[in-house]
């Protein structure tokens, strides 16, 4: 059974990633704090609700059918792991038009407000390159 934590930050990333999926990209920034920061894999983070705004447009401009799938929530000390699903076809603007199902976590500072301080996303790259070019 859940405690209450748990339940808090299941219905916090049940929300972000419907965000995700929602193609509205500042929707996703709204879930940050105003300096929070989003890293994916070895990119230099987006600080700010800003550049995490372009981050999510980039994503959803790529992948206009895009479905971000909320699969775990595990808490660690003071992180919270994020595991999802996601999937889409790279039907944007000089996308190939493959469909791409992968999966990933993010995993997450939250500040005291309960916006997102920080997230560190994580998903196999090789793979996703691997279905992009099928």
């Amino acid at each position: 059974m859940e405690d209450d934590r748990t339940k808090k930050i299941r219905r916090i990333a049940e929300s972000y990633f419907n965000a995700w999926s929602s193609q509205d990209p500042s929707s996703v920034a709204a879930f940050y704090e105003q300096d929070g920061w989003l890293s994916v894999n070895d990119d230099p983070p987006a600080i700010g609700r800003d550049s995490v705004t372009e981050v999510a447009r980039g994503f959803m401009a790529a992948f206009p059918d895009m479905k971000v799938i909320l699969d775990d929530v595990v808490l660690k000390d003071d992180e919270a792991v994020c595991h999802w699903i996601w999937t889409g076809t790279n039907t944007g603007p000089g996308g190939t038009g493959r469909p791409v199902k992968i999966s990933g976590f993010e995993v997450w500072q939250i500040g005291p407000d309960g916006l997102i301080a920080s997230s560190r996303g994580h998903f196999d790259a090789t793979e996703y390159r691997r279905q992009l070019e099928m």
